[in-house]
């Protein structure tokens, strides 16, 4: 069996894999995640499967798509390597947006020059929202990491993967909720993520018989100093069962130390945010709860991703949350594939909609009824001696 890996620095990395066959509807994902790179079958001769991925290496994305990029092509390579789907390899074409609204355009016009049946997205709006102006209703397009409500819509063919943040947001309330707490303290900022969390978060808290005590404003990423809402805490008397926002996990760390100087003792309750932001290399975060994608447990298809991955490219998978993401997307698009019998990009676009419990890697995947969010679980760790632990899993 050969391989064509075609790499260049910052542009374009082509994956197109000539592999075996497997039967319509028989794609399985433990037996993909189970191949053997070392003895692959023999190459089919359909057309292959084109998958297009715009992808953000840059500073503001790259904490989410470098590892999904991995994961993605090397999901590729073990998917070929297993026989391909009904004939056909599936073709990888990655493109890097830069960060840049404009040249996220240009991929985008690229990848569907290149024929294309679906494409993966980015993890900001800032950047998803330019490329469905290119798509527009088009090309099916799945964001790996993406939460925002906003660039969930079926009709556009516009897909999230991972769960959207009004679920997030609600897992982290029936979570308070399930630990007896009764009071909480927000931190939020206008605008979405921020202030989205936050909001929904004490509408299902309150709806559960809990309390907002108090909400205030932070400026995301730049505010350090939180004194005077640490004094106004500690001057209430009684600390809240819990403070919840979606800060970053510096921030969420130095808000944590100065309300533990102002003698405010609580719970810390934060989304994704924490783990995207290297949240387990924080100082200052043991104890703390946070709302994520998956749980590497022994036997479970992301830590089989993980450790195979880790074996074959002889370097540790970067996030195996973000990674597992990218083959949720990639095993979305097979399943529709298989489904609807085209790569006509609106007839398989149009597939995913109808989806019911597609195997992924982080979870199993429904779209049947939901308009563009998949119907997933909420993982809920605890950093326990500077590690995950699995503390909760919402539905």
């Amino acid at each position: 069996m050969k391989h064509f890996v075609i790499t260049t620095m910052f542009g374009t990395l082509v994956v197109l894999l000539s592999l075996g066959t497997v039967s319509a509807g028989s794609f399985n994902i433990d037996a993909v995640l189970a191949t053997n790179l070392s003895s692959c079958k023999a190459a089919p001769s359909g057309t292959p499967l084109k998958i297009g991925y715009a992808a953000d290496f840059s500073d503001l994305g790259g904490f989410a798509d470098k590892p999904a990029s991995q994961a993605a092509l090397y999901f590729v390579e073990l998917v070929n390597c297993a026989g391909g789907v009904d004939g056909s390899p599936i073709k990888l074409i990655i493109k890097n947006i830069e960060g840049n609204p404009e040249v996220t355009q240009r991929v985008g016009h690229e990848l569907m020059a290149a024929g294309v049946s679906a494409m993966l997205g980015p993890p900001f709006p800032d950047f998803g929202e330019p490329l469905l102006q290119v798509t527009a209703g088009k090309v099916a397009t799945l964001f790996v990491a993406s939460t925002e409500p906003m660039l969930a819509n079926s009709k556009a063919l516009s897909y999230l993967v991972a769960f959207d943040d009004t679920a997030q947001a609600t897992a982290a309330a029936k979570f308070a909720l399930q630990q007896g707490w009764r009071t909480a303290v927000t931190f939020s900022a206008p605008g979405p993520y921020f202030g989205y969390n936050p909001k929904i978060f004490s509408k299902v808290f309150k709806a559960g018989g809990g309390s907002i005590t108090a909400d205030y404003n932070f400026v995301p990423i730049d505010d350090m100093d939180f004194s005077t809402q640490a004094n106004k805490m500690a001057s209430a008397g009684k600390a809240p069962d819990v403070v919840y926002s979606a800060m970053l996990s510096f921030q969420s760390a130095v808000l944590r130390g100065q309300l533990d100087a102002a003698g405010v003792k609580t719970n810390y309750l934060v989304t994704d945010a924490f783990e995207a932001t290297g949240g387990y290399f924080t100082k200052g975060v043991e104890g703390f709860y946070h709302t994520t994608h998956s749980y590497p447990a022994e036997g479970s298809r992301v830590k089989i991703l993980a450790d195979g991955y880790q074996a074959a490219k002889g370097a540790p998978l970067e996030n195996a949350s973000f990674g597992g993401l990218a083959v949720d997307a990639l095993a979305v698009i097979i399943s529709a594939f298989q489904s609807s019998g085209s790569m006509d990009p609106k007839i398989l676009g149009a597939a995913i909609a109808n989806a019911d419990g597609v195997e992924g890697a982080t979870s199993n995947l429904s779209y049947s009824g939901a308009n563009g969010a998949p119907s997933k679980p909420v993982f809920v760790h605890r950093v326990v001696d500077g590690a995950p632990t699995l503390a909760a899993t919402i539905q």
